[in-house]
C-alpha cells in the first residue's frame, strides 16, 4: 500500500534536501507536488486541502526556513501531520466489558466480513488468550454461515451454529447468551452485506445493533475503493454508533486514499489492515508507523515485533548452535529459513518495513517475488533427505526427477541451487567473522543503494 504516493513524495523532498535553504516558493512549489500525489492517491479532496494547509503553515515558517537542515525539516513536519489526519495513537480494542464483549462487524457485501471476523477471532486469541465465539447473521448469501465455521476451525475459535430460516437479531442474542453460560470472553457478530446501502439492511443492523449492545461495533471496508470507502463509512456512521475501521486488501492497493481519508472525513479510527488472505493477515493499525512507510523510512519497529511472534527462536538457537560448531549451513536449514521468511509475509511485505526500499530501482524492485520462494521451496521439498544434507550430490538425473516432481524445469533447480551455495558461502562467513563479515559478503551482489 502507498507504493506510488511513496514514491512521489520521496522525489520531491530529495529534491528539497539538496537545497541549501529553502524559500517560500520552492516550498509552495513542494507542495503543489504533493497536493497532486496526494489526489492522485485517491484522497479526498477535503481531506487534501485542510492537509496542505497545515503543513503550509508550519513550512513557511521559522521552522523550516531557518532550519539548518530545511528538507529534513519539511520531512519531520510532512511525517507529524500524516500521523495527525490518520490518528494520533494506535486505537486498540476497548473489550474492557462484563464478559461476553460483544463485537458487531458491519460494511458492504464483499468488503471482507466474514474473512475479516476469523482474522479478528484468531488476532485476540492469540495476542490477548481471548476465549471467542463467532457467529454469522448472514441468512441472505449463499454459504456464507458455511465459510464462517469453516475460518472458525481454522483460528481454532468456537462457532455459534445458525440457519437460513432465522432471524438474524435472534441469532445474535441467542449466540450471547450461550456465551456468557459458557463464560466466554468475546464474541464477533458477522452480519450481513448488500451490494448497496438500503432502508432495510440498516434497519435490521440497528436491530441486532440494539439486542446485543456491542462494546465494538466495526465498519469493514475495502481499501481499494479509494476515497469512496471513506464516504461509505460516514454513511454508516450516520446510521450505526461505528467505533473504528477495519481496511481490508491493503496488500492490493498501490493509492492508500482510503487510509488517509477515513479519519478526516468520519473522526472514526482505523483499528486494524488487512495485509493479506490468510487469517493470520490482519495488522493492527500504527499511525505513526503508517506515515514512516508512506514517507519511505521503513517500519522496523512492526518489522521487530513481527519476528519476535512468528521467528521460531529453537529453530534459530540451534542454527547458530550448528554453524559456531563449524557444520555446513544446508538445504534443510535454508527450507527452514525460506518458511519463517514466508510465515513473515514474504519478501515483499519484509522490503516494505525496511528503510530505503523506496529508493532501489524499479527493475530491482520487481524482481522481488514471493511466487519464487513457493517454486524454490517447492522443490527443496521434492529432494529427499540426504539430498537436503548433502547438496553436492545432486547432478544431472537427480535435478531433472527433483524437477518434475516439484512441476518445475531443471533451469529453476539449477537456478536455486547457485542461490542456495551463495547462502552458504554467507553462512560460513557469518559463523567466522561474525555479523560485520556476512553483511560484506552481501554487500558486493546486492544493487547499489541497498542499505548495508
Amino acid at each position: 500500500m502507498f507504493e506510488n504516493l511513496t514514491d512521489r513524495l520521496t522525489s520531491t523532498i530529495n529534491r528539497l534536501r539538496g537545497q541549501g535553504r529553502l524559500s517560500e516558493s520552492n516550498i509552495q512549489e513542494a507542495l503543489r507536488e504533493v497536493r497532486m500525489a496526494l489526489l492522485e492517491a485517491d484522497v479526498a479532496l477535503p481531506v487534501v486541502k485542510i492537509f496542505i494547509e497545515q503543513v503550509r503553515q508550519r513550512a513557511v515558517g521559522q521552522e523550516v526556513l531557518q532550519s539548518l537542515s530545511p528538507g529534513q525539516a519539511l520531512v519531520k513536519i510532512v511525517n507529524d501531520e500524516l500521523i495527525s489526519l490518520m490518528g494520533e495513537a494506535c486505537d486498540e480494542l476497548n473489550l474492557n466489558a462484563q464478559p461476553p464483549a460483544v463485537v458487531l462487524m458491519a460494511g458492504l457485501q464483499g468488503s471482507g466480513k466474514t474473512t475479516s471476523t476469523a482474522k479478528l477471532a484468531r488476532w485476540l486469541r492469540e495476542r490477548h488468550r481471548k476465549s471467542v465465539l463467532v457467529v454469522s447473521c448472514d441468512i441472505y448469501r449463499p454459504a456464507a454461515i458455511d465459510q464462517l465455521q469453516t475460518l472458525a476451525g481454522e483460528v481454532d475459535a468456537e462457532f455459534f451454529p445458525s440457519g437460513r430460516d432465522q432471524d438474524p437479531v435472534a441469532i445474535a442474542t441467542a449466540a450471547v447468551d450461550y456465551a456468557r453460560k459458557h463464560h466466554l470472553d468475546t464474541v464477533i457478530v458477522d452480519t450481513a452485506g448488500r451490494l448497496h446501502i438500503d432502508a432495510e439492511m440498516m434497519n435490521e443492523i440497528r436491530r441486532i445493533h440494539a439486542a446485543v449492545e456491542p462494546v465494538e461495533t466495526l465498519f469493514v471496508v475495502d481499501s481499494m475503493t479509494g476515497q469512496d470507502a471513506a464516504n461509505t463509512a460516514q454513511v454508516f456512521n450516520e446510521a450505526l454508533p461505528l467505533s473504528g475501521v477495519i481496511l481490508t486488501k491493503t496488500d492490493g492497493d498501490a493509492r492508500g486514499g482510503a487510509a488517509l481519508s477515513i479519519r478526516s472525513i468520519t473522526g472514526k479510527p482505523i483499528k486494524f489492515l488487512g495485509v493479506g488472505e490468510k487469517t493470520t493477515a490482519l495488522e493492527p493499525f500504527h499511525p505513526d508507523r503508517v506515515a514512516s512507510r508512506i514517507l519511505g523510512m521503513g517500519d522496523v519497529l512492526s518489522l521487530v515485533e513481527e519476528a519476535e511472534r512468528k521467528v521460531d527462536k529453537d529453530k534459530a538457537a540451534k542454527l547458530i548452535k550448528k554453524l559456531h560448531k563449524g557444520k555446513r549451513f544446508d538445504l534443510e536449514d535454508f527450507h527452514d529459513q525460506l518458511e519463517q521468511m514466508m510465515g513473515m509475509g514474504g519478501l515483499s511485505s519484509l522490503m516494505d518495513k525496511l528503510p530505503g526500499m523506496g529508493q532501489l530501482p524499479d527493475h530491482v524492485r520487481s524482481q522481488v517475488n514471493d511466487r519464487d520462494m513457493h517454486h524454490m521451496l517447492a522443490i527443496i521439498r521434492s529432494m529427499t533427505l540426504k539430498e537436503r544434507h548433502f547438496p553436492g550430490i545432486i547432478k544431472g538425473s537427480r535435478r531433472r526427477r527433483i524437477a518434475a516432481g516439484s512441476g518445475t524445469r531443471v533451469q529453476d533447480v539449477n537456478k536455486l541451487l547457485k542461490q542456495f551455495m551463495q547462502m552458504q558461502k554467507m553462512m560460513k562467513k557469518m559463523s567466522g567473522g561474525g555479523m560485520k563479515g556476512m553483511m560484506r559478503g552481501m554487500k558486493g551482489r546486492m544493487p547499489q543503494g541497498f542499505p548495508f
